[in-house]
């Protein structure tokens, strides 16, 4: 029988796989990271156009709950203007390397979905 300690600890992790789930399986969160990853350390403006598509809001905001679920790190330089970088922690890149599976797994099978796709959409 298990405790109420593990049972509890399996719901916090339950909740927090929905969370990230949720949120890594937006398009902006997932291409954020991607261009992190691959090009490392990145001003604002740099990050946004390796974004194509993304405004300044939801960047900002997509970096925000990014830095919050400690995936990034924003460093503020004190010039003026001010100068700031994000670049990946090593809990962002942790969840990099582990969303790459999916990569991977599209490039191998994508053949494969495409014919099921397009059986699918010939059916009556």
């Amino acid at each position: 029988m298990r405790s109420e300690a593990e049972v509890m600890g399996d719901e916090r992790v339950s909740a927090l796989v929905d969370d990230l789930i949720g949120r890594v399986a937006d398009k902006w969160t997932m291409l954020v990271l991607e261009a992190l990853e691959e090009h490392g350390k990145q001003r604002f403006t740099e990050l946004g156009r390796r974004v194509p598509g993304i405004s300044q809001k939801m960047l900002t905001q997509t970096l925000r709950q990014m830095e919050r679920d400690g995936l990034v790190e924003r460093t503020v330089h004190p010039v003026v203007p001010p100068h700031v970088d994000y670049c990946l922690t090593p809990l962002g890149s942790s969840l990099s390397e582990a969303f790459c599976g999916v990569w991977l797994w599209a490039e191998a099978h994508l053949g494969a979905v495409e014919t099921a796709r397009a059986a699918f959409d010939t059916r009556d």
